[in-house]
C-alpha cells in the first residue's frame, strides 16, 4: 500500500472565512468557489435541465387527474427501496389515488423491469408503470409493456446501451442528449427530480389554490441514505441533497424507519454522518434486497408506525448477521482458491467463481476481493438454467462497465447481458463461457491498467501538527462535509510510538499512540486488522494512514483515530 499526497492546485481558492486546512481539503477535492459550498435547497440544480421532464410530468399529472393506477417497478438494493419509498410517497403526498410498488425479486426475476416481471405488474391492473433505478436498458420489457397497453415512465440514472427503450418518457441524466450538468444523482434522487416538477406543475395549474402546497422536503432524509448507500459520487449537487438529508435526521424527523434501524444498530441519530448512512443503514437495508425480498425494507422505510418499524429494524438487523456470516464463509473460499497463486501470475482482473456462493452476496466478496488485491474483479455464482451472475467492483481509473462493453464487442455471444457504473457493473452468462470470459476479462485489464496500477494507494491530505490532535478540529472534520465518494473523508498520515495495542472483537486493534515527539498520547482503533501481525509486542513505531474522529463514551468526548492503514515502521 503506497501513501501518497493528495494534489492540490496551484493557486487556492478563497472561500471566505473558511480555516486554512478547510480550505486546503476543499480545494484538494476540487472545490473551486464559496458557492460550491451553500449546501441550501435554493442551490439545486433546477429540474427544467433534465431531459424529458416534461413529458414525465405530463403522465403523472394525467394519471392524477384520472385517478388512474400508478405502480413503481424498483429495484432491491437500498437506492432502489430508497427511490420506491420515495415515489410512493411523493406521489401520494401530491395527489395520487392509486400508488402501489413492486420490486423483482432477485433469485426470480432478476433486475429491472422485464417481460416477465411485465406479466406480474398486469396482474395489479395498473395505467402507468413507473421505474425507479432501473429501466434503461428494459428495451424488452418496456415493448411488452406498451404492448400491453400501458404507459411507461423511466427514471433511472444508469449508462444507457446502445438501444434505448422506447418508453412514454425517460428521465436520466446520463442519457444522450441530457444537458443536466450533474451526471451523478441517485435513482432515488431522479425520482426527487421527478417529484420537484411534478409539484411545480400541479402549482401552475392551482391545484393549491386551497390547501397547502405539500412539502416534499420530507422526503430527503430518504434520498440521502440512497445517494450514501448507492455510492454515488458527492458533486456540489448530491452534497446538498446529502447534508439536507442528514438535517432532517439529526433534528429528529426522520421517517420512522430510518430511526428503528440508527437504534437497532445503537447509533445516536442526533450524530448520525454521512457514513453511518453507508456503513450502518444502507447495509442493513440492503440485506433485504440481498437474502430474501426488498420488500420488507421498503415496507420498514413506508410504514408511519414505530412499533411496526422497530419489529421490520429488527428483522432486517437479523438478516445482515446472515448476510456477514454467508459473507465471511464466501471470502475465506475466495482466499483459498488464490492462496497458492504467486503474485506474479494472478491475474490483473479477477473472475472467481463458486457453485455454491450466494447471488445477493457477490458484490460484496467482489469489493472485498478488489480492496485486498487491488485490482478490478468480479464474482460469479450459480443462476441456473446454466448461466452466472457476477457482480464488479473496480479500481480507480479502470470504468469496468465499459470494460464489459469492449469485451462483449470482441467476444459476440460471449456475455449474455450486462450493466453498470465506472466502478460496479453486473452481468450474466452462460457457465461455459467463464473461463473464455476471465481469460477476456483480464486481457482487457492488462490492456488498460500497468503492473503498477495494482499495487493500491492511499491519498493523504498530508500530516498533522502537534496542536491540531484537539476536539474542536475533529468536530469541524466530521460536519465540514458531507463526505463520500468522490469527495472523501480527510485523511492524514504520520509515523508514532505505539505505547498499548490489544485485539478487541474479533479483529479490531485497539492502541495507544504517542506522537512523533513524544508530547501527546491518543487513542487509536484499526478495524479487520491481520492477527498474523497484531497484536505484536516488538513492534514499537508505526506510520498510520487515520481520519481524526470523535469518539464519545457514557457522556465524554475525546479525541481517536481511525485507522485507515497501519504498518510497521
Amino acid at each position: 500500500m503506497r501513501i501518497e499526497p493528495r494534489q492540490l492546485p496551484a493557486t487556492l481558492p478563497f472561500l471566505g472565512d473558511i480555516p486554512p486546512l478547510l480550505t486546503r481539503l476543499y480545494a484538494a477535492r476540487g472545490v473551486q468557489s464559496e458557492a460550491e459550498l451553500d449546501k441550501s435547497l435554493a442551490r439545486l440544480i433546477p429540474f427544467q435541465q433534465l431531459k424529458g421532464i416534461d413529458a414525465a410530468v405530463d403522465l403523472l399529472v394525467t394519471a392524477l387527474e384520472q385517478r388512474q393506477r400508478i405502480l413503481i417497478v424498483g429495484d432491491f438494493d437500498a437506492d432502489g427501496a430508497t427511490a420506491s419509498t420515495v415515489g410512493m410517497l411523493g406521489l401520494r403526498l401530491l395527489g395520487a389515488a392509486h400508488v402501489d410498488y413492486l420490486v423483482p425479486n432477485r433469485f426470480e426475476y432478476g433486475y429491472g423491469l422485464t417481460p416477465e416481471i411485465v406479466e406480474v405488474a398486469l396482474t395489479r391492473e395498473p395505467h402507468l408503470l413507473v421505474t425507479v433505478d432501473n429501466g434503461i436498458s428494459s428495451v424488452e420489457g418496456v415493448a411488452a409493456a406498451k404492448k400491453a397497453g400501458l404507459k411507461v415512465l423511466i427514471t433511472d440514472h444508469h449508462l444507457p446501451g446502445e438501444e434505448l427503450p422506447q418508453a412514454d418518457a425517460l428521465v436520466n441524466p446520463n442519457q444522450p442528449g441530457c444537458e443536466f450538468p450533474s451526471k451523478a444523482l441517485a435513482g432515488v434522487g431522479v425520482i426527487f427530480y421527478v417529484l420537484m416538477a411534478l409539484r411545480a406543475r400541479l402549482r401552475s395549474l392551482g391545484w393549491y389554490e386551497n390547501k397547502p402546497q405539500p412539502n416534499i422536503g420530507e422526503l430527503l432524509d430518504l434520498v440521502a441514505l440512497g445517494s450514501v448507500a448507492d455510492v454515488v459520487p458527492l458533486d456540489a449537487n448530491n452534497r446538498i441533497l446529502v447534508h439536507q438529508g442528514l438535517e432532517r435526521i439529526r433534528a429528529g424527523r426522520a421517517r420512522p424507519g430510518i430511526k428503528a434501524i440508527l437504534e437497532v444498530a445503537k447509533r445516536d441519530a442526533t450524530r448520525i454522518t454521512s457514513t453511518d448512512l453507508g456503513f450502518i443503514v444502507g447495509p442493513r437495508l440492503n440485506a433485504a434486497g440481498r437474502l430474501d425480498d426488498m420488500s420488507l425494507g421498503i415496507e420498514c422505510l413506508l410504514t408511519a408506525d414505530a412499533n411496526v418499524a422497530r419489529e421490520m429494524a429488527a428483522q432486517l438487523d437479523g438478516m445482515n448477521q446472515d448476510r456477514k456470516s454467508i459473507e465471511q464463509g464466501m471470502q475465506r473460499e475466495a482466499l483459498a482458491q488464490l492462496k497458492d497463486l504467486p503474485v506474479e501470475s494472478m491475474p490483473f482482473g479477477l473472475c472467481l467463481f463458486d457453485p455454491e456462493w450466494h447471488q445477493g452476496v457477490i458484490g460484496i466478496l467482489a469489493s472485498r476481493m478488489k480492496e485486498r488485491y487491488f485490482r478490478p474483479t468480479i464474482a460469479f455464482a450459480d443462476a441456473g438454467d446454466g448461466l452466472l451472475k457476477g457482480s464488479g467492483r473496480s479500481v480507480q481509473g479502470f470504468h469496468i462497465r465499459d470494460a464489459l462493453s469492449v469485451v462483449a464487442a470482441q467476444h459476440p455471444n460471449l456475455i449474455a447481458k450486462y450493466g453498470g457504473h465506472a466502478m460496479a457493473a453486473g452481468l450474466t452468462l452462460p457457465q461455459e463461457n467463464f473461463p473464455l470470459f476471465a481469460e477476456a476479462f483480464d486481457a482487457e485489464v492488462r490492456r488498460q491498467l500497468r503492473e503498477e496500477d495494482l499495487t493500491g494507494r492511499m491519498l493523504s491530505d498530508g500530516t498533522l501538527a502537534v496542536e491540531e490532535f484537539h476536539l474542536e478540529l475533529a468536530r469541524a472534520l466530521r460536519h465540514a462535509g458531507p463526505w463520500g465518494q468522490h469527495f472523501p473523508e480527510p485523511l492524514f498520515h504520520g509515523v508514532f510510538q505505539l505505547v498499548e495495542q490489544r485485539v478487541v472483537g474479533e479483529r479490531h486493534l485497539k492502541v495507544v499512540l504517542k506522537s512523533e515527539c513524544g508530547s501527546v498520547k491518543l487513542d487509536g482503533i484499526a478495524f479487520g486488522i491481520d492477527r498474523d501481525i497484531w497484536p505484536n509486542p516488538t513492534i514499537k513505531w508505526v506510520e498510520l494512514a487515520y481520519k481524526l474522529d470523535v469518539n464519545e463514551f457514557r457522556g465524554n468526548e475525546t479525541v481517536q483515530l481511525m485507522i485507515a492503514h497501519i504498518e510497521p515502521r
